[in-house]
């Protein structure tokens, strides 16, 4: 028997996978209270245009606590998906990567914790990993700071899973492998180079295309997030998203580019490439835990879901959010 959400949080939802989430939460019923990053324009991201009745759109941040315990009243489920998640922005700016990661984090939990909600869920990444030094990486694998990023989402599960240990937070770490899909930043590999194609671009320029990847179409991803909100006792678990396949960031340039009947070349953009140490070699997620407490399995195959991802970015008033020029970190 899998609990019910009636009632949910979601921070970050006006960003990539926050708004898919929002989407598919909506789609299911439920009432959504929309976290919003606060900003002067008044912009809600992904989520503007959205008039669904059941959702409720809130301005602020995660880092003030005060704010924190506010947007969690009358909630049953919380999805703490609200972060700084560009790795090469985390070199320019770590400072603002600890208080948005960990200590946004530490004020989900403690909100969550004194409001009583039902289940919290917070959002890892597969970065926490590193480099693989197995395949596929279960959630035993050592974890490896190779980026300010990674280190504040290592340093955010700490977090969380200390709440559950220290207090019996109802708590859950969802650990999604990359994700991809309509309305991803520009900044992620697939994006950047369908980008680029779409503009007409006959020499894309990329970081390094040797790494491999765990690609989760947004869909399977927001999916696999509702299916740790609703399955009994897993509670305290950390959960790998992951499809347990990979392929390199070379055949996924040289897929897209078939998909969308593209001759064109590539260069290596230097300031694209991580710094040596830093470089995640190989990512492919053992999903064996996921499938075992929970019915979740992934539905969209790569193939399929590129597919989807190009036809959404090729639509003009959809290519019209993106700067393909320019390189944002």
């Amino acid at each position: 028997m899998s609990r019910e959400i009636h009632h949910a949080l979601v921070t970050g939802a006006d960003g990539f996978i926050g708004s898919h989430l929002v989407d598919q939460l909506l789609a299911r019923g439920v009432k959504v209270r929309a976290l919003s990053q606060y900003n002067s324009f008044n912009n809600w991201g992904w989520l503007e245009g959205n008039d669904n009745e059941n959702l409720e759109v809130v301005c602020g941040d995660v880092r003030d606590s005060a704010f924190c315990r506010e947007i969690v009243k009358d909630v049953d489920t919380v999805f703490h998906l609200a972060a700084l998640i560009a790795i090469p922005y985390s070199y320019v700016a770590p400072e603002s990567y600890v208080d948005t990661n960990v200590t946004g984090t530490l004020n989900m939990c403690q909100a969550v914790k004194e409001a009583h909600t039902g289940r919290l869920i917070v959002t890892s990444t597969s970065e926490v990993y590193g480099t693989a030094q197995y395949v596929p990486i279960d959630e035993k694998h050592p974890r490896q700071p190779q980026s300010p990023y990674s280190a504040t989402k290592i340093g955010a599960d700490a977090i969380a899973k200390s709440y559950y240990n220290a207090f019996g937070l109802p708590v859950v770490i969802a650990r999604p492998f990359n994700t991809y899909g309509p309305r991803q930043s520009a900044r992620a590999i697939i994006p950047t180079i369908i980008t680029q194609i779409a503009n007409g671009a006959k020499e894309i320029k990329v970081g390094d295309l040797r790494p491999t990847r765990d690609f989760n179409f947004v869909e399977d991803t927001c999916r696999g997030f509702i299916a740790l909100a609703t399955a009994e006792g897993v509670e305290g678990e950390e959960i790998n998203i992951a499809t347990g396949t990979e392929v390199t960031m070379q055949q996924t340039l040289e897929t897209i580019a078939e998909l969308m009947h593209s001759d064109v070349k590539y260069v290596v953009d230097p300031q694209r490439l991580r710094p040596a140490k830093s470089e995640v070699f190989r990512l492919c997620g053992d999903n064996t835990k996921i499938k075992l407490l929970t019915d979740w399995k992934p539905q969209v195959s790569l193939r399929e879901g590129l597919q989807q991802t190009i036809d959404w970015f090729t639509d003009p008033s959809h290519l019209a959010h993106y700067k393909s020029g320019i390189y944002n970190r």
